[in-house]
């Protein structure tokens, strides 16, 4: 049985300050968050910069929600990497970012994987800033890194089976970085260094660690960032 509940208001609901621009607007203030959703009914590979070795194959697979597949080629090394084509959002301190996103890889152990926030790179694997979820082969064990030239904090979010999803997301809150596994945040990961300073782009990347091919799946990814300013 579904926990949803509703409240009714058909009147609206306004977020904006009193007297300013949207204060009539009968719905929450659009322009207070700058804000990616993808839930992967559709894929345009148009919007997206890819960096493969070997044959990959980038699409929507069969699946509840809608996913996005990525399929790497069988050779060790091999990758399959996608980032939005702009490093459209920057973490700026005192304001607040969100994160979150659902997704499996088919082998747990040999398989590297990045989903996150990183700068523009041919090498995503091997960032050197951003705030992104990241396994590496020979571990299951996914972390969460919070890097800015190259000095990193990482935090040990969970461990990953075969072919089972996860969701994780990390919030800051304009002075810090707090992480979360299946919906509850993981003790002790208040991160307060090393929060990066440069634009970063939408990331979803996955390797192989032996030479077997490995997919990366996934079911929706969100970044947002609170805006400046939004009164007027």
């Amino acid at each position: 049985m579904s926990n949803i509940q509703t409240t009714n208001l058909p009147g609206g609901l306004s977020t904006a300050p009193i007297g300013s621009t949207l204060t009539a607007y009968a719905a929450p203030d659009p322009t207070v968050f700058h804000t990616y959703f993808n839930d992967f009914d559709v894929f345009t590979a148009g919007d997206w910069t890819g960096t493969a070795t070997g044959s990959v194959t980038n699409s929507i697979i069969a699946g509840d929600g809608g996913w996005l597949g990525l399929a790497n080629s069988a050779a060790n090394n091999d990758i399959d990497s996608l980032q939005l084509k702009t490093a459209g959002f920057l973490i700026t301190a005192g304001q607040q970012a969100w994160f979150k996103t659902r997704f499996k890889v088919s082998n747990a152990t040999n398989s590297n994987v990045v989903v996150g926030l990183i700068p523009i790179d041919t090498t995503p694997i091997a960032n050197t800033a951003g705030i992104s979820f990241s396994k590496l082969a020979t571990s299951t064990t996914l972390n969460c890194l919070v890097a800015n030239a190259s000095a990193a904090t990482t935090v040990s979010v969970g461990t990953m089976a075969d072919d089972t999803f996860v969701t994780v997301g990390w919030h800051y809150s304009g002075s810090a970085v707090n992480v979360f596994l299946n919906g509850s945040k993981v003790n002790g990961t208040t991160v307060l260094t090393n929060l990066p300073t440069v634009a970063l782009a939408l990331t979803i990347a996955v390797s192989n660690g032996t030479a077997a091919a490995n997919t990366l799946t996934v079911d929706y990814v969100m970044a947002t960032t609170e805006r400046p300013s939004t009164l007027g």
